[in-house]
Formats: C-alpha cells, sequence, structure tokens
C-alpha cells in the first residue's frame, strides 16, 4: 500500500506515543500468524516473530483496520491489553528483515486455519 502512495515505511515520519500504547498482538496469535492484519495496514507497522506477529508501538497510528480482520481476535486496543502482552509488543527486537507487508510474507504456524484465513 505505501509504494502506491510513493512512500516507504522508513520514509514516513514516526509518531511516538510515549508510553502509549496503541493496538497489541495477544496470545491467540501465537503459532498461528494468519496476516491478514498485516495486509490492512496503512503503515507496516507488523513485524513476524518466530510464533507470532507484532505491532511497532512507535509506528501504530491507531487506525483500527487490523482489529476486525484478525480471525482470532488476537488484536486489541492497548487499554485492554493484558499487562504481559504490551511488555511483549514493546520489547520485540523489531528490524526491517522482520516487517511484513503482505500476508504472503508471513509464514504462518502451526495452528493456522484455512477455513479460518481471509
Amino acid at each position: 500500500m505505501l509504494a502506491v502512495l510513493g512512500a516507504t515505511p522508513l520514509s514516513l515520519p514516526i509518531f511516538r506515543k510515549s508510553s502509549l500504547v496503541t493496538y497489541v498482538v495477544q496470545a491467540p496469535c501465537v503459532n498461528c500468524k494468519y496476516g491478514d492484519c498485516v495486509d490492512v495496514c496503512p503503515v507496516e507497522c507488523f513485524y513476524e516473530g518466530d510464533t507470532m506477529l507484532y505491532i511497532n508501538p512507535d509506528e501504530c497510528i491507531d487506525c483500527s483496520a487490523c482489529q476486525p480482520v484478525c480471525p482470532v481476535q488476537a488484536i486489541v486496543p492497548g487499554d485492554q491489553a493484558e499487562k504481559e502482552w504490551i511488555q511483549k509488543n514493546k520489547d520485540f527486537a523489531y528490524s526491517e528483515d522482520r516487517r511484513r507487508s503482505s500476508r504472503h510474507d508471513v509464514t504462518h504456524g502451526p495452528d493456522w486455519d484455512e477455513d479460518l484465513a481471509g
């Protein structure tokens, strides 16, 4: 999506929200990694870990596009997230090689279910 706009994730300004966390990926994503959320994110703030996807809290613009498309309801607003998962999302080692811009770039986990996939 950013390519259509003539931008790249690194060319966009980063809006730091201090300690505020917008959306958080929680336990239902573990071992699934559907990636539907990645397709709808306008700022490409999803990153892939070994067992789940993460939202970079320094890049998320709080648009809420990802939440309704998650087939396992793993994404919640920060004020509704469990502290453990807020911390996991904050502490993840975000790097460009882990950034995902399409669900086709995501390696699905062992619990991925084709019937639930978008």
